[in-house]
C-alpha cells in the first residue's frame, strides 16, 4: 500500500481536529497506519514556530512578510523530517493545514503576492501535493462563534478582523473551484456524525473502492 497525503482545510472553527481524528479511528478500524500532524507546528522547530506565529502580541506584531516566511519554513521542515519518510512508509498521513492554506490566508487574507506564495510553496513542498484535501466549508461567523465558545484562548490569527476571515473563505471557495479533482467541499455545518460519514464516502471512493 502505498502513502496518501490527505489534508483538512477551512476557516477557523471548521471542525478539523474533530474530523481529523475520527477519521483516524476509522483508518485504524481498517488496519491503515496512520499519521496525524499539522501545520505549523508538526516538529520540533515547527512547534517553536507555532508559538511565534500565533502568540498574539500587541507592541511587536509579526510582519506579513515575515508571517508567510516563517511558514513556509516550517513546511520545508516538515516535509523533509515528518510527510516524506511516512509517505515512503506506506503511512496514511491526516494533515492539519498545508499549501492551501498559505494561499487562503496570506495570499486572500493578507493579500500578499500570489506568485510569491506559489514560489515559496514550491520550493518548500519541493512539488509534493495532497493527495486529497477535504475543505470543510462553514460560515466564517459560525465557526468564530465555535471558537469563542471553547475554553481556549483565540489566537492571533482567529482574533483578526471578519473582513479578513471573510478574504480567506472565498479563496477556499475560488480554490476548491480551480482543483475540484482534488479539494472536495464538505458541509462543515452538518452533525460531526454526518460530516464524517460523508468523508468516509470520499475517502473509500478515492482510495479503497478503486
Amino acid at each position: 500500500m502505498s502513502g496518501k497525503l490527505i489534508v483538512f482545510e477551512g476557516v477557523e472553527g471548521c471542525g478539523k481536529t474533530t474530523q481529523m481524528q475520527l477519521c483516524n479511528q476509522w483508518l485504524h478500524s481498517l488496519s491503515v497506519s496512520v499519521v496525524l500532524t499539522r501545520e505549523p507546528g508538526g516538529t520540533e522547530l515547527g512547534s517553536h514556530l507555532r508559538r511565534l506565529l500565533l502568540e498574539k502580541s500587541e507592541d511587536k506584531p509579526v510582519g506579513e512578510v515575515t508571517e508567510l516566511l516563517l511558514y513556509a519554513a516550517d513546511r520545508a521542515q516538515h516535509i523533509e523530517q515528518e510527510l516524506k519518510p511516512n509517505l515512503a512508509a506506506g503511512k496514511y498521513i491526516l494533515c492539519d493545514r498545508y499549501t492551501d492554506s498559505t494561499i487562503a490566508y496570506q495570499g486572500y487574507g493578507r493579500g500578499l503576492s500570489m506568485s510569491i506564495i506559489n514560489q515559496l510553496n514550491n520550493i518548500a513542498t519541493g512539488g509534493l501535493e495532497s493527495d486529497l484535501t477535504i475543505w470543510l466549508d462553514v460560515d466564517v461567523e459560525v465557526g468564530l462563534a465555535r471558537k469563542r465558545g471553547s475554553e481556549a484562548a483565540l489566537d492571533r490569527i482567529e482574533q483578526e478582523a471578519i473582513a479578513f476571515h471573510h478574504r480567506v473563505q472565498q479563496g477556499y471557495t475560488e480554490l476548491a473551484a480551480t482543483y475540484p479533482a482534488r479539494i472536495f467541499r464538505v458541509d462543515g455545518s452538518l452533525s460531526k456524525e454526518v460530516v464524517q460519514h460523508t468523508i468516509k464516502q470520499i475517502l473509500s471512493d478515492r482510495f479503497f473502492n478503486s
